[in-house]
């Protein structure tokens, strides 16, 4: 088993019309035996700029405290919040700084850029980015997420019809993988507003 996968995680982000929603499950296990059922894996770094975090759960938590340290650092030197971009840099840089130790984490930023723009990207343990389009996974679950999220990505969604996709998505995804579940964690963020809601799982 490689030590990605010894936590277990699933992390979708997905983009809307001007909004965008990232999910997480919700398990935390030693392999096959499930630690905890309320392990959050997605934090708000500020109000139009969210970070989920697959992988293993002791780099996911170091590597968030950092990540938060350098954008209050941002904060007190700039006077204004870091952008999408900005940030998925400066993730990308943390990563790749200690490629040769890696933090065993796979991110996934989403964000609300210039013109409310949706902004969403994902990238390896050694900070490699892939942009996307419409949605990025990680995790155990990223498989089995990519095939629902396919079927079900529509361009253009509002919130409410965002939710209802990326909701089911995670879902029927964490329901083909062991490692994963437990119901999920769910953002969306729109201009003016930030929605969050847990999602029951079958064994709730």
């Amino acid at each position: 088993m490689s030590i990605f996968e010894y936590n277990g995680s699933a992390v979708v982000a997905m983009v809307g019309k001007n909004c965008f929603a990232i999910a997480s499950d919700r398990r935390l296990g030693v392999q096959l035996q499930t630690i905890a059922t309320d392990f959050q894996r997605i934090s708000k770094i500020h109000d139009h700029l969210f970070i989920g975090l697959s992988g293993l759960a002791t780099d996911v938590q170091t590597l968030y405290q950092r990540l938060v340290f350098r954008h209050k650092l941002y904060q007190l030197r700039e006077e204004r919040d870091m952008k999408p971009e900005t940030f998925a840099s400066l993730v990308s840089a943390i990563l790749y700084e200690k490629r040769f130790g890696p933090y065993l984490c796979q991110p996934v930023i989403a964000g609300l850029g210039d013109d409310n723009k949706p902004f969403i990207c994902t990238m390896d343990s050694i900070g490699a980015k892939e942009l996307a389009k419409d949605f990025v996974v990680s995790g155990t679950a990223s498989e089995s997420l990519y095939g629902a999220c396919e079927a079900m990505f529509k361009p253009d969604m509002e919130a409410e019809e965002l939710f209802e996709t990326i909701s089911q998505a995670l879902l029927s995804s964490v329901d083909r993988d062991c490692l994963s579940g437990w119901g999920g964690h769910v953002y969306v963020v729109t201009p003016n507003e930030i929605k969050e809601r847990i999602l029951k799982g079958r064994m709730d």
